[in-house]
């Protein structure tokens, strides 16, 4: 049978496969630049260490009445006149998803912006994974890897990344098991009502999710006057507006109740919502998601009553 050659292929696959192709050029590069964040800025990570079961130092506390005194670290106490416990750092690994959105949508950038919003998502994902495979966590893409734990976590996803040019706009998420966190970094400029569709799985298997909204400054403040022609990236369409500066006030409005909704809809569920502009550091985003990942309210991976 004869093979069907790329110049056969339907259109929007063709694209898919030359976007695919673009991005894994992308990665070498952008797992250098996640580890260099990763050394420089959040030299203090360290995972969602927390006091419990385990064989590591943790911390000296002060003795509570009613605790066993065999707990009690009898030669700490005998510095002052306060009696000690010795604590042991909790050790259970837990699995974190990580996901970056790769829609044609993210491939945008404005003349405003450092970088594309597929560059700033895939760095910060790729920099999680990073921080989380330094920590001992489990970590795991969707539709690309099984949950797994190594070192060198980070650049087993890169690899996967590189050879997988063709992963879905939004990969099917009924794979992460409960008790999880996953981390989504996209626009989420979709409909709320169908990405609260997408995500649903996850609130009904009891996830812990954690949004990260990358912006274009462009996309927000919405700066354009004069004839403007406007393309939507993901189906071709076409928009021309005689005075665009007419359009600004109704699409900003827009534009923030959409992310304003999709926010609250997070906060309703316990999950953490945060957005990154592309015209700021990716590092901002990280320190946002390393207190959210190590947030009480989730012990040992059950959400708190």
């Amino acid at each position: 049978m004869a093979r069907i050659g790329e110049a056969q292929a339907p259109a929007a696959a063709r694209e898919a496969l030359v976007r695919g192709r673009a991005r894994a050029a992308l990665v070498p590069d952008l797992l250098v630049e996640a580890r260099r964040i990763v050394n420089t800025v959040i030299a203090g990570w360290h995972g969602r260490r927390k006091r419990g079961i385990g064989e590591n130092f943790w911390q000296f506390r002060p003795y509570v009445e009613g605790e066993s005194i065999a707990r009690i670290d009898w030669r700490r106490s005998a510095r002052d006149d306060h009696i000690y416990v010795r604590d042991r750092e909790w050790e259970a690994a837990h699995t974190v998803w990580i996901w970056a959105d790769s829609s044609p949508s993210m491939l945008y950038k404005s003349t405003t912006a450092e970088v594309s919003k597929q560059t700033r998502a895939l760095v910060l994902a790729l920099a999680m994974a990073e921080l989380l495979s330094r920590s001992g966590e489990r970590i795991a893409w969707p539709g690309l890897t099984d949950p797994f734990t190594a070192r060198d976590g980070a650049e087993r996803v890169a690899a996967r990344l590189v050879h997988a040019p063709d992963l879905p706009d939004k990969p099917d998420l009924s794979m992460v098991r409960r008790f999880s966190d996953i981390v989504l970094v996209s626009d989420f400029l979709d409909p709320v009502e169908e990405t609260v569709a997408w995500l649903d799985v996850l609130a009904r298997h009891e996830v812990r999710a954690h949004l990260i909204e990358i912006a274009d400054p462009a996309e927000e403040s919405f700066p354009y006057s004069g004839r403007t022609e406007f393309t939507d990236p993901e189906t071709g369409e076409k928009l021309t507006a005689g005075r665009a500066e007419t359009l600004a006030d109704d699409y900003r409005r827009l534009y923030h109740a959409r992310r304003d909704e999709l926010a609250a809809w997070c906060r309703r569920l316990g999950w953490s919502f945060t957005t990154n502009h592309t015209d700021r550091l990716a590092s901002e985003a990280l320190v946002r998601l390393h207190m959210a990942l190590g947030a009480e309210g989730f012990q040992a991976g059950r959400p708190a009553a």
